[in-house]
């Protein structure tokens, strides 16, 4: 792979959060340099010199300053008499107990404290900064008020008060053990899940199925059907290279693997190998490559030229670069569609993260995984979890260390934490292609030995991104989604980066999503006139591949072929390597 330029390494749905909540969104780029670098952690993201522009703009503007901290002023008065109206915000879980509200002390320390969150989100707006200097102000200040919350401390947290008074404070020398432990180990944050209570291959990945085909980059999982008859067009999932395939084939009744499947789908998937020093040289056209193979693999077994191909956050990239290979050399047609989930292809200004990047982190960064072979899935998970401090940090802060509890028992966030490594040359190619934005720009990308124009690229599309998503900000898979040719259907989750994916029918669900076909306005107005639906996308999914799927026929009775033969049952091997 080769970057040819500068390359250097009507029902209302909420829009995304402004102000300091708005900060936990990030760019790919920005959390796989802070990740190489093991920096991980909230420090580098604190710049003296955005404190210093925004200190400079609020002298340039004395009148808002002023009325910013007249209006606080007056707050905390009305707070002092017990008259304010300020509340928490619905999503906001850490004062979700009672005596935040019924408890006069308590109700006036948290009306405080969000007061003086709300001045701060003013006083960086009105200091005129430009959009960078803004994140970084506005990163900056949201870590450092979500620290200083009075619900992360025993005094001020009423469930902890509770806790302590119940428990003979055993709570706090639990919470004070657990602490320990977890600051001597990476990624050096609290435990986020009870690992005891899941096994890969046990209750998480146990679809049946078998290996297909083993290579040094992945193995390819073949599906049993599960239904009588099947569509004859197979679907093959691509997942992230970042962590590990089976978010897609997570708990039974909430993998979508086996929800499709129960539609008549024949589904195989990759599952990528955990490189390390040995397979650093793994790069995009590696990666690329093991996606046509694969390919070319489901394409054989079930007698089909075309394949409906899925990808993945990371994942979609690469397969992108794959269909757009394709597409340059007269071959398009070995891909019957390309649906791409929670995928950022156009990453300009990917929000929060994004503004810290620089070229000469990027290069730094690319050093040390080209030292080390790849890039730790440990400390990546750090710059993940310092993105959404208040979910993916605080919050366990306050239940292992101050309430003494075990970490909760979730599929999902047991998938989060089983990282995987990076291969550096990946690592490289991902850098300079974000930095640059190379996607956008027709031909500056070069795979597999072809310029890429995803414009090219005429397959129908299937798009998937999650209004809450703190990985890829849904207005940038928007944009992602126009960049490739074809008629194209664009669906946006209320849920996030994975819940979006995770997100299978329920009588009872509280999702929605709202869906246009071909959209071409900018996602915010798109946003405000895009049809909205009740419950998973997934239906509407089913349906849309089906169409795209041939007729039916009846399903194979064994699984692989003469050429590629069931070797091992499903999940394989790669998925337990560590």
């Amino acid at each position: 792979m080769s970057v040819t330029a500068n390359s250097t390494p009507k029902e209302p749905v909420s829009p995304p959060e402004p102000g300091l909540r708005r900060a936990a969104q990030s760019g790919l780029d920005v959390m796989l340099s802070d990740a190489a670098l093991e920096s991980g952690g909230v420090g580098r993201f604190l710049r003296p010199k955005a404190a210093g522009r925004t200190i400079a703009g609020l002298a340039r503007h004395p009148r808002r300053s002023g009325r910013d901290a007249g209006r606080f002023g007056v707050e905390l008065a009305r707070v002092a008499a017990g008259s304010s109206e300020t509340r928490p915000s619905k999503g906001d879980r850490r004062f979700a107990e009672r005596a935040w509200q019924d408890n006069w002390l308590l109700r006036r320390v948290m009306q405080s404290y969000l007061a003086t969150c709300d001045t701060v989100d003013r006083l960086i707006s009105d200091a005129g900064l430009d959009w960078r200097t803004e994140r970084q102000a506005r990163f900056a200040a949201s870590n450092v008020l979500d620290a200083l919350a009075p619900t992360n401390f025993p005094w001020s947290n009423p469930a902890v008060l509770k806790e302590s008074i119940d428990a003979g404070g055993v709570n706090l020398v639990r919470g004070a053990r657990r602490f320990l432990r977890d600051v001597t180990r990476p990624p050096h944050l609290p435990a986020s899940v009870d690992v005891t209570k899941f096994e890969v291959g046990g209750n998480l990945a146990v679809t049946p199925g078998t290996v297909v085909l083993r290579t040094d980059v992945f193995e390819l999982i073949q599906y049993r059907p599960a239904t009588e008859q099947v569509h004859e067009v197979p679907l093959l999932f691509v997942p992230p290279t970042i962590n590990k395939y089976y978010i897609l084939d997570i708990s039974p009744g909430r993998s979508l693997v086996e929800w499709l499947l129960g539609q008549q789908q024949q589904v195989f998937t990759i599952s990528w190998r955990n490189p390390d020093a040995a397979q650093g040289h793994f790069d995009l056209d590696t990666y690329a490559q093991a996606v046509l193979e694969a390919r070319d693999a489901v394409a054989e077994i079930t007698r089909q030229q075309a394949v409906n191909v899925n990808a993945a956050c990371s994942g979609g990239i690469i397969t992108a670069c794959a269909a757009g290979h394709l597409a340059a050399i007269g071959e398009q047609d070995k891909f019957g569609s390309l649906t791409t989930m929670v995928c950022a292809l156009d990453q300009a200004r990917m929000g929060t993260a994004g503004a810290f990047a620089s070229r000469e982190l990027a290069a730094a960064a690319v050093a040390e995984s080209a030292r080390k072979g790849y890039i730790d899935g440990r400390a990546l998970a750090g710059v993940f979890a310092w993105l959404r401090p208040n979910d993916l940090v605080w919050n366990y802060f306050v239940n292992n260390y101050l309430l003494g509890k075990d970490p909760p028992a979730f599929d999902i966030l047991y998938w989060n934490q089983d990282s995987v490594r990076l291969a550096a040359g990946l690592h490289r190619d991902f850098i300079r292609t974000a930095l640059d934005n190379a996607l956008t720009h027709p031909g500056e990308v070069e795979v597999l030995g072809t310029p890429i124009d995803l414009g090219v690229i005429t397959l129908d599309s299937y798009a998937i991104a999650g209004l809450r998503d703190h990985i890829v900000p849904w207005e940038n898979a928007y944009r992602s989604a126009q960049l490739v040719g074809g008629s194209k259907r664009f669906v946006l989750s209320t849920s996030g980066h994975i819940q979006a994916l995770v997100n299978p029918p329920s009588p009872d669900s509280r999702a929605s999503y709202r869906v246009a076909d071909d959209p071409a306005d900018e996602p915010e107005a798109w946003a405000a006139q895009a049809d909205v639906k009740q419950g998973s996308w997934w239906p509407d999914y089913s349906e849309w591949l089906s169409d795209r799927a041939g007729e039916l026929k009846p399903a194979p009775t064994t699984l692989g072929s003469r050429k590629h033969k069931a070797t091992a049952k499903a999940p394989g091997s790669y998925v337990h390597a560590g």
